[in-house]
């Protein structure tokens, strides 16, 4: 019998068999939930997308690795404060945890909440905590008990201020006033004549607006979003100082279960998220106050002696915060110790050493 030359050909293919063929390489498609209680209108939800998300997909290209992405903000999937939560069950793979809104399961990661006017620089406030979460197993463990990876991307919040319906010109002007701030900043207004009430920014406009509250402690690059000026016109700096409100974890489980490519992803893209967002947010917060200003804010700024008044009036909030967590088992003193350390080495200049009274 005589074969034509096609058939031959396509015989001897046969025959060799997955010598003679390879299929195309199927990337490894990994489905992952990112969630975030605040909405996208606040610039750190915002670089999830814009930074995080990208930088994560950069990192895999070239690999056998793809992640799709179900991006849920603003209370679709989670409430601000249930982030933790929703990762840690699994709901999401990652999440832009805020440690703010989670003060027992992530207590020692506060610590800056606890220690007003140490430094107004958000960005360097974020570096430090993200070093340190990798130099401090202290710091891992708070997650790692919650089932959850610490990724990185510190959310540094730039220095707080307050914004009232009415002028401050003295610490008095407060007495009897209800404020509104976010978790453990409550603490701040002790001393004050101050009713402080726990709040946070998804509801500081109506509750402003409602007269629930008199005024809220709050930051420039979430008040102009968050149009606070049209309900509080009184913008007082204060020099409260930046914070460390949270951050990207993973869910541990999903996490370790990824290769190692994946892992280094996800880290590399949460600190590239962690300087993009507060170059974004450095280059914001004069802006923000000015636009303000233009729709009628009033913005005026206290003298250092009205800060160490400030400071001399609280109870030292830090050490008994440090102290409870010591009777808890959890190292609340050597936190507390070694993020103002480390501040003062950086060039900060508390009003108050909260650690050495």
């Amino acid at each position: 019998m005589k074969l034509n030359n096609s058939r031959f050909a396509a015989l001897a293919f046969l025959a060799l068999g997955p010598l003679g063929w390879s299929s195309p390489a199927v990337a490894d498609e990994i489905s992952a939930t990112i969630v975030a209680g605040h909405p996208p209108v606040f610039r750190w939800v915002k670089h999830a997308s814009k930074t995080f998300i990208p930088a994560v997909n950069k990192a895999l290209e070239g690999t056998d690795h793809k992640i799709t992405w179900s991006e849920q903000y603003g209370g679709s999937l989670a409430k601000v404060g249930d982030e933790l939560e929703a990762v840690e069950e699994g709901l999401a793979e990652i999440g832009l945890v805020s440690s703010l809104f989670d003060p027992s399961k992530l207590s020692v990661q506060n610590v800056t909440y606890f220690t007003p006017f140490v430094s107004s620089d958000s960005t360097a406030v974020s570096e430090l905590i993200d070093g340190l979460h990798k130099s401090n197993p202290d710091l891992r463990k708070s997650w790692e008990d919650n089932g959850l990876e610490y990724l990185g991307g510190a959310i540094g919040i730039d220095d707080y201020l307050l914004m009232t319906k009415f002028p401050i010109t003295s610490i008095a002007d407060l007495d009897g006033k209800k404020i509104g701030a976010p978790g453990p900043a409550v603490n701040w207004l002790k001393g004050t004549g101050a009713v402080g009430v726990s709040g946070n920014l998804t509801t500081y406009y109506n509750e402003m607006k409602t007269g629930v509250y008199d005024g809220v402690i709050v930051f420039a690059s979430a008040a102009l979003p968050g149009k606070l000026y049209e309900v509080a016109p009184y913008i007082t700096k204060v020099g409260f100082g930046a914070q460390y409100a949270g951050g990207f974890a993973a869910n541990k489980d999903w996490y370790d279960s990824q290769p190692e490519v994946v892992q280094d992803a996800l880290k590399q893209a949460a600190e590239a998220d962690r300087i993009a967002y507060h170059k974004d947010l450095d280059e914001s917060v004069t802006k923000f106050l000015a636009i303000m200003t233009s729709k009628g804010a009033k913005v005026s700024e206290v003298d250092q002696a009205f800060r160490v008044k400030w400071a001399a009036g609280m109870d030292n909030v830090a050490k008994v915060w440090a102290a409870r967590l010591d009777s808890e088992g959890k190292p609340g003193t050597a936190v507390l110790k070694t993020y103002l350390d480390t501040m003062r080495a950086a060039g900060a200049t508390p009003v108050r050493n909260w650690d050495q009274e």
